[in-house]
């Protein structure tokens, strides 16, 4: 990024003032800015070696203490004994603005830990969380299967309780982290009762005899992603996270509190994306004049702006409320989608404007062009994410109606 756009950066933290947020949540966003400004200073990743860089990042965000936020429990080295949900959505804001890959970084080891946090035992939080915090051990979160992505409860692979373990078998696919992890919080059927409420989670090391990663796995913005594999793998009952049979329950639990910061690293492709567009449209020539002062591109720089701060005003409105202790389900899924969705248009008229030089590899929009397309799928489609606000809205009716009623019988 240029030194004129990382100024305007700089300057657009007006919304920092907002009511949701806190002095400390100002302080933090700058401090973050200023460090991944000094540090980040390499966003072309060779793609063959993108474990080796994602390793990198991960050390240097647990030296430099970023990663304290992305765990919960003072005593294992989290910030707070509690996840911060605006922290982490700031956090993940500004690290996509400067580098897609440390953004990745960041996130993977809070959901690949997040269950640990919410969940975890004493024992399980103390040997693992210390680790996840030092960016020493590397987490990963192995829900998805070759046919269970956005239907969990469809999922196959299984584990059978042995005396005092339990035996894993199956497959897990798109494991962001695979392949790198030094553990993975997997979520696997148990037979408890049928559909969602027969699942559980364990903690399985990368090193546990019967584990394996069968294949990495090439997308279109290189992240270390492969599909793992469960032959006979034996995991003591100490592993489990939770009850038998929560795992469904595990798992929603720890999506609800980082699926609001997806929508964050959108937001932080989106506003490097317009940053983009304003240097280009201010200093590309065409027929004696600027790009920015034809009509039809200030038209798009305003529906760029409009958009942003509509997915911010949506993602912080979540955040905040998840760190009142409110439910949160409909409005993460309303700023995941809106975010996610405005994000790639934006990115969209920012390659447009950069013309030919838009779709040539490793320059900025282009990167961020490949970035955002995952982020419309990971973490519950934005048709999923449609069907969860919709089924909100359906079961607040209800509910609202049925007190009406019931009213109105008391006052008959």
């Amino acid at each position: 990024m240029s030194q004129t756009n990382r100024t305007a950066l700089l300057q657009d933290s007006a919304y920092l003032e907002w009511p949701f947020f806190e002095t400390r949540h100002a302080q933090l966003q700058q401090a973050l800015d200023s460090w991944a400004a000094q540090h980040l200073l390499h966003p072309a990743h060779d793609p063959a070696q993108v474990g080796a860089s994602c390793r990198a990042l991960v050390s240097q965000l647990g030296q430099a203490g970023w990663l304290r936020h992305a765990v919960g429990g003072k005593q294992w080295g989290g910030l707070q004994d509690v996840i911060d949900t605006r922290a982490i959505c700031l956090i993940r804001e500004t690290l996509a603005r400067h580098e897609g890959l440390a953004d990745f970084a960041f996130a993977m080891q809070g959901l690949g830990s997040g269950a640990i946090s919410l969940f975890g035992s004493a024992e399980q939080q103390a040997r693992y969380l210390p680790r996840v915090v030092s960016g020493a051990a590397i987490a990963a979160f192995a829900l998805s299967e070759p046919e269970a992505g956005s239907d969990v409860a469809a999922m196959q692979c299984s584990a059978v309780r042995d005396g005092a373990d339990y035996v894993l078998n199956g497959e897990k696919t798109w494991i962001s982290n695979g392949g790198i992890a030094d553990f993975y919080t997997v979520f696997v059927r148990t037979g408890e009762a049928p559909g969602a409420r027969g699942i559980s989670a364990f903690i399985v090391d990368a090193d546990t005899p019967g584990f394996s990663v069968v294949e990495q796995i090439d997308v279109i913005a290189p992240h270390p992603l492969a599909r793992i594999r469960f032959e006979n793998c034996r995991i003591p009952v100490s592993q489990r996270i939770g009850e038998a049979g929560q795992g469904f329950k595990v798992a929603m639990a720890t999506l609800d509190v980082f699926r609001t910061s997806v929508a964050a690293a959108a937001l932080g492709f989106a506003r490097c994306a317009l940053q983009e567009a304003l240097q280009r449209s201010t200093t590309r020539k065409m027929f004696g004049q600027t790009l920015a002062d034809f009509q039809l591109t200030q038209a798009k720089l305003a529906q760029m702006a409009m958009a942003i701060d509509s997915s911010a005003l949506l993602i912080y409105r979540a955040a905040w409320q998840r760190d009142q202790g409110k439910k949160v389900t409909k409005e993460a899924a309303m700023a995941k989608y809106v975010a996610t969705e405005s994000a790639q248009q934006v990115i969209d008229m920012a390659v447009q404007m950069f013309g030919g030089m838009g779709v040539v590899s490793q320059v900025k929009v282009e990167s961020l062009y490949r970035e955002i397309r995952a982020l419309r799928i990971y973490e519950g489609a934005s048709e999923v994410q449609q069907l969860i606000i919709a089924r909100e809205m359906l079961k607040e009716f209800s509910a609202a109606q049925s007190a009406t009623e019931q009213q109105a019988r008391q006052e008959a």
